[in-house]
């Protein structure tokens, strides 16, 4: 029996020392294989419209530890959220391909990414299927414009889970932004949701002479203006969700007499509203908010088909790793840059809150902490700084990132400051030839609350 791997940080994360950043355990699997002796296989995702993508990789030919159906199963998972597909294939290897169809069936450990990719998302059921090396498909990717519209008078909001911001904007000048508390999650009604959404598309629409066009935000999984996947309506039946949220947005464009109506997940907004105020492209876009939001446009400045949704993708290796509470699954980005990740850190920080209030509520008292030199709340912005400097690391692996922008609640303050100080820092020390080529972005307070708004009104085109 072969040795199992050891994972070397440079820098541990001060609450969270058993960490296991992907990135590290990667490239020592990697190395294992290169010294070992490797096979190739090609993981190939399909989704409806026609488009694939496919990732090639080497995994151990005498695989005596069982590390590559761990290696194997990971990278799955990562590439399902980031790019999205209806049916894997593995190609190269049967046995992998056997273990990742079991593992992903509908009774399988990943029975939830089962139903969302297929049923939900995609409209199909979800397969994993194998085939031989030779007969491996090849990419197909697409990508569009979108975005960048800033003529006429126009909406623009994003509905997070703890609050929705709502921009009024007259050829491009932002005249009006407010930000409105709401706890969506568990609201069972979707009349409730409608009717404090046009709540706040009313209030921007006083301070304009008119509006020509409205473009939204918000977490989950959007095709035409239809919802098919999203947390804001976590608390809805699954009849209610199929009868009246899946055309919701449609319904409310109604309302406006069907004037041009955009909506798209958030992630794609915190890039687009990067690239417009950059004025560059081949930017990631993280949004640390109630959960993780990620966007990327590429660097020809368009976005992709693809679902950026890194909140379920896992960065951390370990067997014991935090558990997401909504897909079963453990070490995922939502658990590590979020409000969640401040609510699990604090604990362990020392700092204790009642089981029943919010997480909203618990980071304003981190903040508060931080504001003040709190050491217990410093720990807290600098563990998740060194979270991030890996994960960095780890998505730079699969996009190509020139300049990456970092907006959100979590990173609001003192604490936002000490995230970002960290991570350079981290960077330094394990990935200096990353220093040299991303550049880390933040827009200012105001922006970094409100610059997803203000690019989702941008999004129609009048």
């Amino acid at each position: 029996m072969s040795k199992k791997m050891n994972v070397n940080l440079k820098v541990k994360p001060v609450l969270d020392p058993g960490f296991i950043p992907a990135v590290l355990w990667n490239k020592e699997f990697r190395k294992k294989t290169a010294q070992e002796g490797g096979e190739k296989i090609v993981i190939i995702l399909e989704r409806t419209n026609g488009t694939r993508s496919t990732y090639s990789t080497d995994i151990l030919k005498n695989d005596e530890d069982n590390l590559n159906i761990k290696y194997v199963e990971r990278l799955v998972k990562f590439l399902l959220w980031m790019k999205g597909g209806y049916k894997v294939t593995i190609a190269g290897n049967e046995n992998i391909a056997k273990q990742i169809a079991e593992i992903y069936s509908k009774d399988g450990k990943r029975a939830f990414d089962n139903d969302i990719m297929g049923r939900k998302v995609y409209g199909k059921e979800f397969t994993v299927d194998y085939c031989e090396l030779h007969n491996a498909p090849v990419s197909k990717e697409m990508s569009v414009k979108l975005g960048g519209n800033l003529d006429g008078c126009r909406i623009g909001f994003d509905l997070g889970g703890s609050d929705r911001k709502c921009s009024a904007v007259i050829d491009g000048k932002v005249v009006h932004t407010e930000e409105i508390e709401w706890d969506p999650y568990f609201q069972k009604n979707p009349e409730w949701h409608k009717k404090e959404i046009m709540d706040t598309l009313k209030r921007a629409a006083e301070k304009l002479p008119r509006v020509d066009a409205i473009g939204g935000s918000s977490a989950g999984v959007y095709v035409d203006n239809k919802v098919r996947v999203a947390s804001l309506f976590r608390g809805v039946s699954e009849e209610d969700f199929k009868n009246k949220v899946v055309n919701i947005f449609l319904d409310i464009q109604k309302e406006w007499n069907d004037i041009p109506f955009v909506l798209v997940n958030d992630g794609e907004v915190t890039a687009l509203a990067g690239a417009m105020e950059l004025n560059d492209n081949a930017v990631l876009g993280i949004s640390m908010g109630t959960s993780l939001a990620v966007g990327y446009v590429n660097p020809d400045g368009n976005i992709t088909d693809w679902l950026n949704e890194l909140a379920f993708a896992p960065v951390d290796y370990r067997d014991d790793a935090p558990v997401d509470e909504w897909s079963g699954d453990i070490g995922c980005g939502v658990q590590y840059f979020s409000q969640q990740a401040v609510a699990r850190l604090s604990s362990l920080a020392g700092i204790e809150f009642d089981e029943k209030m919010p997480f909203p509520e618990r980071l304003v008292e981190i903040q508060k902490l931080m504001a003040e030199g709190d050491d217990r709340a410093a720990k807290i912005y600098e563990t998740i700084g060194t979270y991030f400097a890996y994960t960095i690391a780890h998505y730079a692996e699969f996009y190509e990132i020139k300049n990456l922008l970092i907006l959100g609640r979590v990173t609001s303050g003192k604490g936002g400051d000490l995230i970002l100080s960290t991570a350079e820092k981290v960077l330094e020390l394990e990935f200096p030839s990353l220093v040299k080529k991303i550049k880390f972005r933040t827009p200012d307070e105001k922006n970094k609350r409100h610059g997803q708004a203000v690019a989702a009104a941008s999004l129609p085109s009048i």
